[in-house]
């Protein structure tokens, strides 16, 4: 009896054994991707978006074959719009599911929370917002606009072109806003534009009551001076602000504002009507006539089983990032880090506005710019355009401390933020 007991635990044992080792060689024919994007809480109204569009990239490379002859295999996580908890999500990504690579984050301060973690773990980021620069890490790919290339552009348009005197910079208060408006503050100051003629607000996160800062900024514009607002106010916030400009009746006409953080998806859910006119700076938009744009929107919407689900700027950041990283996997042969890393540098893929965006020494990409109007059918009219597409910078030309660095993390320099006259590495990825 006890012989025939061992016999059977002997083989129970065995089959649990095999059991592990083929759900071990399962798991490992699979390259794990990271979704790192807010679910719910108040910057869930822009990322869920971002969620689903690297699911349909994935989905789509699997359907080419996958990666290196393995499957692509999605791990999402929700960090709910907490930006501490963003770092412990990336930390579980990282250690717990090793993937091979995240996409996500929208908020620069959830990046700055994963920041450390990426770097700690050795992983790699790919971010697909617009962000404030004044950063360059060796384990984050900047996908999304530096200033350069949407804030400074910005300005100039609505300065050039439209005439404007007076600014209104009103933003969500924490380090994207505060430091975009820093750099803009110092360009406005450089082009002769008076500290009186700066107004500068900021709200907090999922903020709703607007009357009073809309009465302000309508009085900031009542001097004869043409006046204009420039927004960095992000998430469900921009939903209540732009209800409450339609309330006051301020038409594009009177005060336009050009926001950097107001796209496709959150027009989709409120009436644009009192909104034609009004702007967004961005590199990309749904309307835009190109073949990739068409095979985009057309793929996007049998993923989605729903022809009224939008496209925005963000999606096609994931779209570039999500390529060249593919690409660079490809080129390396393995999804070793390191060896990723080195071969991202100067990979190129097209974008869905036209041309190939190349990706720098300094992990930005190249992007062209857009002016677009909204328009009462909460797409955007795009009015201005670069004729070229334009290098991020990581570093800003009109801030102290910041114009003379460059970030390159290719031999020799290999630095995030080296300085160009004492020609040093400050030996840190941010400041």
């Amino acid at each position: 009896m006890k012989l025939k007991k061992l016999v059977k635990t002997a083989g129970a044992l065995g089959v649990a054994c095999s059991m592990a080792l083929s759900a071990m060689a399962v798991q490992a024919e699979t390259i794990k991707v990271g979704v790192l994007h807010s679910l719910s809480g108040t910057m869930a109204i822009s990322e869920t978006t971002l969620k689903d569009t690297m699911l349909m990239l994935i989905e789509e490379q699997n359907k080419k074959g996958g990666l290196l002859g393995k499957q692509l295999e999605a791990v999402v996580v929700d960090p709910a719009s907490d930006w501490p908890l963003f770092a412990e999500r990336t930390r579980e990504l990282l250690e717990q599911h090793e993937v091979a690579s995240i996409f996500g984050c929208w908020t620069s301060v959830s990046r700055k929370s994963v920041l450390p973690v990426i770097e700690e773990l050795n992983g790699i980021l790919f971010y697909p917002v617009q962000y404030e620069g004044e950063e360059s890490s060796r384990n984050v790919f900047y996908t999304g606009a530096a200033p350069n290339q949407q804030a400074i552009p910005a300005v100039d348009y609505l300065k050039d072109e439209l005439g404007i005197e007076r600014w209104v910079l009103a933003g969500t208060d924490y380090v994207y806003p505060r430091t975009t408006n820093r750099i803009l503050e110092a360009y406005l100051k450089a082009n002769g534009v008076a500290e009186d003629d700066i107004l500068i607000n900021y709200t907090p996160f999922g903020h709703s009551d607007w009357q009073n800062i809309v009465s302000e900024i309508k009085r900031f514009g009542s001097t004869g001076k043409k006046t204009a607002v420039v927004s960095t106010i992000n998430g469900d916030a921009n939903v209540p602000f732009y209800r409450e400009l339609g309330n006051q009746s301020v038409s594009a006409e009177d005060i336009p504002v050009i926001a950097f953080s107001v796209g496709e998806e959150e027009l989709s859910g409120i009436d644009t009507t009192p909104l034609v006119g009004h702007m967004a700076a961005w590199n990309y938009f749904m309307s835009e006539e190109t073949p990739e744009n068409e095979a985009f929107i057309k793929t996007w919407h049998a993923f989605t089983k729903d022809t009224d689900r939008v496209t925005n700027d963000p999606m096609e950041a994931h779209y570039i990032g999500f390529n060249m990283w593919v690409k660079a996997v490809e080129k390396a042969g393995t999804t070793d880090v390191d060896k990723v890393i080195d071969a991202m540098v100067g990979v190129e893929v097209p974008n869905l506005t036209g041309g190939m965006s190349t990706m720098l020494p300094n992990h930005h990409i190249t992007k062209p710019v857009l002016i677009g109007e909204i328009q009462d059918d909460g797409q955007f009219l795009t009015v201005s355009s670069t004729d070229d597409l334009i290098p991020g910078d990581a570093w800003s030309d009109f801030l102290e401390g910041s114009k003379d660095l460059e970030a390159d993390w290719t031999a020799p320099i290999n630095c995030g933020n080296y300085n160009t006259k004492t020609k040093t590495c400050l030996g840190a990825s941010a400041q």
